[in-house]
């Protein structure tokens, strides 16, 4: 069932399948700046990555001595969502475990998807609960899709994508599926080109530590764009298709990696996983500004 909600700058739609925006319309300049899932180029808007962020080795992992499988991402986009809440201006949506997870996830959760109305702005917040006596290891982590170009009288290779501060940043590389945390690049330039040799390697990764960063996605004239703030997100990814031509850019904020190539399998020792005690909770938060 689609979700809406609306006032004087945006309306914003959603889906209760995956707790998934799709939609993000400038009733302004009548603009739409989410990705319509076109199946011919990646079928999904902005899906939520939980309980892992990106692949795992041989798409397993072992606690307690027990090995479980999972594919990329984790399973929770591909699941059905409850409404908690829902006001003019907010909805929160909400996962719990069953036993169906807990046969490849072995932890109780509660995940909740908090969309906020906020001016021309977005606010996107990850709320993870520990219901249980036991740990809860998770990462978590979004995958918003941005149409590029936005206007018929632009091309892919004019958008970029500006990165404020301008600071040195720890730039993750991959190999193939698998993140070398280990070898990481300092990233100097302050904007990503948005050319299809620039996602050759898959997405481009930059460590944040968990400081705010503003990322644009927009044109050399920046009539349209997006504004995207990281909130307290770890890593961003910066991603599109290689080589096909899809008109979309992702700007994905993560609380995880996907593993490390040098990975033990063992979830205990996954790079980026949050580790929570019994009744702890965790929160995670980002912004999106239309322009």
């Amino acid at each position: 069932m689609t979700i809406s909600l609306e006032n004087t700058f945006l309306k914003v739609s959603f889906d209760e399948h995956g707790g998934e925006l799709t939609s993000l319309f400038n009733k302004k300049n009548k603009l739409e700046y989410l990705w319509q899932a076109n199946p011919k180029y990646w079928g999904r808007h902005a899906p939520v990555l939980f309980p892992i962020v990106g692949r795992l080795k041989n798409d397993e992992y072992s606690y307690e001595e027990h090995k479980y499988r999972m594919t990329q991402h984790g399973f929770a986009r591909d699941m059905d969502f409850e409404i908690e809440t829902k006001t003019d201006k907010l909805v929160v949506f909400r996962l719990k475990s069953n036993e169906k997870t807990m046969q490849k996830y072995p932890f109780e959760f509660v995940l909740c998807i908090k969309y906020e109305l906020m001016s021309d702005t977005l606010k996107v917040s990850y709320l993870v609960d520990n219901p249980s006596k036991n740990q809860l290891l998770f990462s978590v982590g979004g995958h918003p899709a941005f149409n590029v170009p936005l206007s018929s009288t632009e091309t892919f290779s004019d958008y970029h994508v500006a990165v404020a501060p301008n600071r040195i940043y720890q730039q993750i590389q991959l190999q193939g599926n698998y993140s070398d945390s280990r070898h990481p690049l300092d990233f100097t330039a302050g904007t990503i080109d948005v050319t299809r040799e620039t996602f050759k390697n898959d997405a481009v990764i930059l460590k944040l530590e968990e400081k705010s960063t503003e990322l644009t996605l927009t044109t050399a004239q920046r009539k349209n764009g997006i504004r995207f703030n990281t909130g307290n997100a770890q890593y961003v990814g910066v991603w599109s298709k290689y080589p096909e031509e899809a008109p979309f850019v992702c700007i994905e904020p993560w609380w995880g990696l996907a593993d490390d190539v040098s990975a033990s399998g063992e979830l205990t020792e996954k790079v980026g996983v949050h580790v929570l005690k019994a009744n702890e909770s965790f929160s995670g938060f980002y912004k999106v500004q239309v322009f």
